[in-house]
């Protein structure tokens, strides 16, 4: 089956983690009740996360960008109040 093979490729490559192009494709199909989300960019998470003082130790490429937008797509305005 081709996409096994190139599901096992990539894990080869990347392990269980999230590159530029993949966690672009995987948020751009979140959405909320009212459709999809507008998701932040690598950038404006990164500028969050420096104004709130705090440091990734383990993060891996593009995970945090992923589960920045997850978290945006699942929790705002119910658990998460706002963008901050």
């Amino acid at each position: 089956m081709e996409t096994s093979r190139l599901f096992k490729k990539y894990q080869k490559l990347y392990g269980p983690h999230f590159t530029k192009e993949l966690c672009k494709f995987a948020v751009s199909l979140m959405e909320t009740e009212n459709g999809p989300i507008k998701p932040f960019t690598k950038e404006e998470i990164e500028q969050k996360l420096n104004a709130f003082g705090i440091k990734l130790e383990y993060n891996k490429l593009y995970d945090f960008v992923y589960v920045a937008n997850m978290c945006k797509a699942d929790f705002l305005g119910d658990a998460v109040p706002n963008d901050d």
